[in-house]
């Protein structure tokens, strides 16, 4: 039977000896999984050459082992190449199931314990549980695709996909708990306004970063999280009436512009500075900020600048004088990180951020908030890295066994898990606390734990991605294939251990705030 005489429909069914008559180049079939693909119009343009497909384990025979050791699954989702498929085996049945959008991961440690069948938490209700399970399946099927395409090429996000996010109030509810979200239909219903806590917040948070790209995590208006607390909590009643509609619904963008390379995170040292008009009705706003997320794309800039008495917090307009460029680092430009420079920018009074002179109590009150995001987004990533080491060590043959029979893998692994675990632990001890306190206890109690817990995390991570590499070898370096997220990670893991706050900083804080409570009767 020639391969032109075949059947293109993939109901087709054959027995493996039928397969196996197709050895030959211009008429070559293989079977991945119960699966038959004819690939002899493809073997020419097969990226590893036609000599590959025309060896003796692989023309007409059972390759699935041979193509999972060398392809991630969805090779074969990919419309290119799932119409090469003509059949199935006859009586088989497929052993290997292609993740469904919303699916939760049967990998064990892949999922956070609340979310794997048979565990149990005093944490999580369900409305948390139903916000989780519409989430996962807004990402998978909206968000995802779209972020491994713009990571690529370096595009900003669609703005399809922040109208569909504006459209379920993600936009409002990445913002946490409060009177923001009065009135608003959260997630087509699934949570009310005033139950909305910093527990669906997580879960929020945890779902959005699986995307596993991780500049196109802080393009999807990082800076909106950073930025728009200080005009919702310190600006008068207009500006908030006309920017937060704004944002909340992708049609404007905002960024924090803190930064600078004078002061790095010195925020006390910055010298961007803001002069008021002889009539005392506008700032003249000079100076420039570094490292800025979304700044490239950003519409307002929530900005610290130096004055007479102090540092005050002015929302800034993009217009006359503002100037960004993009700054190259080592993750995708879909983030919009931008050099910012505010050339005699004139800024209406009205768009200070709190009393005048106060702007540091402004730009601090919402660093725990920050801090506390990126703890969340850190443990979930590494459990992506988890999941994907469990997977291929269990696949992947070395010496005629699965690699996970080398004792130096397991105790890799090991670590991974201790680590992973122990930040969500650490995580949601500091949530519970969140939701019990008021913004002004958490400030005295809880930023030194975040600022611990942060550190810990992003070390921990940097930790887990180096032992991935090795767990991966060759491929752990590959930006393409089976090792691609894993390449991603170990790139771009060091960003959530600067951005704010870098480690030694955190930790300092962290000290100095537990020698403050220090009981003066306290002797060895």
């Amino acid at each position: 039977m020639s391969s032109q005489s075949v059947t293109s429909s993939k109901n087709a069914v054959y027995t493996r000896e039928e397969v196996a008559k197709h050895n030959k180049k211009g008429d070559l079939w293989v079977i991945i999984d119960t699966k038959v693909f004819d690939l002899s119009r493809f073997s020419n343009l097969h990226p590893g050459g036609l000599n590959v497909l025309l060896d003796e384990e692989v023309a007409g025979q059972e390759c699935t082992k041979i193509f999972f050791s060398l392809h991630r699954q969805e090779v074969l989702q990919k419309p290119a190449y799932a119409r090469l498929q003509i059949g199935t085996i006859k009586d088989e049945t497929a052993t290997i199931q292609a993740p469904v959008p919303g699916d939760i991961s049967r990998v064990p440690y892949a999922e956070p314990t609340w979310l794997t069948q048979g565990y149990y938490s005093p944490y999580f209700k369900e409305s948390h549980k139903a916000l989780q399970v519409a989430m996962r399946k807004f990402v998978d099927e909206i968000i995802y695709p779209d972020a491994q395409a713009c990571e690529e090429n370096g595009k900003r996000i669609s703005q399809s996909v922040l109208d569909a996010m504006a459209e379920k109030n993600i936009h409002a509810m990445r913002l946490g708990p409060g009177k923001h979200l009065k009135g608003l239909t959260l997630m087509d219903g699934i949570v009310k306004p005033e139950e909305f806590d910093y527990f669906h917040e997580m879960v929020l948070t945890q779902e959005l970063v699986r995307v596993g790209a991780r500049g196109y995590g802080d393009g999807m208006l990082g800076g909106m999280v950073i930025g728009l607390p200080p005009v919702m909590n310190f600006g008068n009643d207009e500006l908030k009436k006309k920017v937060m509609p704004e944002v909340l619904s992708a049609k404007k963008f905002i960024c924090l512009a803190v930064t600078e390379a004078f002061a790095g995170s010195d925020v006390a040292g910055l010298k961007t500075t803001a002069v008021k008009t002889e009539d005392g009705k506008h700032w003249i706003v000079n100076g420039t900020k570094k490292w800025i997320t979304n700044g490239h794309f950003a519409d307002y800039f929530t900005t610290p600048c130096k004055t007479d008495g102090g540092l005050t917090a002015i929302m800034i307009e993009r217009g006359p004088g503002v100037e960004t460029s993009p700054i190259k680092t080592s993750y995708s430009s879909t983030a919009g990180t931008a050099y910012v420079t505010f050339d005699n920018v004139k800024v209406p009074v009205e768009n200070t951020l709190g009393p005048e002179d106060a702007g540091l109590l402004v730009i601090l009150s919402n660093f725990n908030h920050e801090r506390w995001v990126m703890l969340c987004a850190s443990a979930r990533s590494q459990r992506l890295v988890v999941e994907e080491c469990l997977k291929w060590v269990n696949q992947r043959e070395v010496f005629g066994k699965p690699l996970v029979s080398q004792a130096v893998i397991r105790h890799k692994l090991a670590g991974m898990i201790a680590r992973v675990e122990s930040v969500q632990a650490w995580l949601e001890n500091i949530t519970y606390q969140m939701t019990k306190m008021s913004y002004k206890q958490q400030s005295n109690k809880l930023a030194g734990q975040i600022a611990f817990a942060k550190t810990f995390a992003t070390r921990s991570a940097q930790e887990t991605a180096a032992d991935a590499v090795q767990i991966f070898g060759g491929r752990g370096i590959t930006k393409t294939g089976m090792g691609r997220f894993i390449e991603h990670y170990h790139r771009t893991v060091v960003f959530d251990s600067v951005l704010g706050g870098a480690e030694d900083v955190l930790g300092d804080l962290g000290v100095r705030q537990a020698i403050k409570q220090m009981p003066k009767t306290a002797r060895l």
